[in-house]
C-alpha cells in the first residue's frame, strides 16, 4: 500500500505542496509580520527547498526508480540537515552564550550562492537569538524541528519500503 502511493504523482505533489505552503508561511512572517529572517532561518528555508525540488523530482517520474531514488535521498537528506538547522537555532534562542553566535552573514558556497541570487528569499537580515513569535509554547525554530523531523520519518518510511519491494 505504502509503496504503490509511493508511485503516484499524488504523493509527490502532496510533498512538494505542502512544503511549498510551509516557504509560503516563512515569507509571510517576513514580508506581512515584519520579522526578519536570520542566517538559521535563512538556511532552514534552504533545507525545506531541498525537499520540494525533491517533491518536484519524484512527482516528474513518479514510476522511475532512479528518478524517485534520487528524490528520497534527496528529501531525506534536506530534512536531515533542516533537523540539525533546527537543532543548532534552538540552541542559540535558548542558550545565549558571546562564544557562540551565529553569523550575520550567509556562508552558502560561491557555486550555491542562494543569497546573491534569490535574496528576497534568502538574505538574512535578523539575529538568531531573538524569540520573536511563539505559538502554542513553542518557538519557531522548535516548531521547525518538529517539522523536520517528521518530514525525515517520512523519507525514511519511504526508503525503507522501497528497499523491502526491491528486495523482494
Amino acid at each position: 500500500m505504502l509503496y504503490g502511493f509511493s508511485c503516484t504523482r499524488f504523493a509527490w505533489a502532496l510533498l512538494t505542496l505542502g512544503c511549498t505552503v510551509l516557504f509560503a508561511v516563512a515569507l509571510y512572517f517576513q514580508y506581512a509580520q515584519g520579522m526578519a529572517p536570520c542566517v538559521m532561518c535563512v538556511y532552514q528555508r534552504a533545507a525545506l527547498a531541498g525537499v520540494i525540488l525533491a517533491g518536484i523530482l519524484g512527482w516528474l517520474a513518479p514510476k522511475s526508480t532512479l528518478i524517485t531514488s534520487l528524490a528520497l535521498l534527496s528529501w531525506f537528506a534536506s530534512a536531515i540537515k533542516g533537523t540539525l538547522l533546527a537543532k543548532e537555532h534552538i540552541n542559540y534562542q535558548f542558550n545565549p552564550s558571546p562564544f557562540t553566535q551565529c553569523s550575520t552573514v550567509a556562508e552558502f558556497p560561491t557555486w550555491f550562492a542562494l543569497d546573491n541570487w534569490l535574496p528576497a528569499l534568502f538574505h538574512p537580515s535578523g539575529d538568531c537569538a531573538d524569540v520573536s513569535w511563539i505559538w502554542m509554547g513553542l518557538s519557531m525554530p522548535q516548531w521547525l524541528l518538529g517539522i523536520f523531523v517528521v518530514l525525515a520519518v517520512l523519507a525514511g518510511v519511504f526508503i525503507v519500503v522501497r528497499l523491502k519491494k526491491a528486495l523482494s
